[in-house]
């Protein structure tokens, strides 16, 4: 990926990475009907837009969602 991707926005701090994570777990919610996703799924779908590994990827949805999943 391209180093600027990780450069967060001046607008709200995301970087590009977390928003695309940020709005495909909205998409996927409302396509479940409000129901939650599981984060196997969430990444699955984000892979298709982004070269990320499941390390980074639970990083960065740890640290957005503020908790760390035993």
């Amino acid at each position: 990926m391209d180093p600027r991707d990780y450069i967060p926005d001046v607008r709200d701090g995301l970087t590009r990475v977390e928003r695309i994570i940020l709005h495909t777990l909205h998409r996927l919610e409302h396509e479940r009907g409000g129901r939650s996703v599981p984060t196997a799924m969430l990444y699955g779908y984000v892979v298709e837009q982004l070269d990320i590994g499941p390390e980074e990827f639970q990083d960065i949805v740890t640290r957005l969602v503020g908790r760390r999943v035993p």
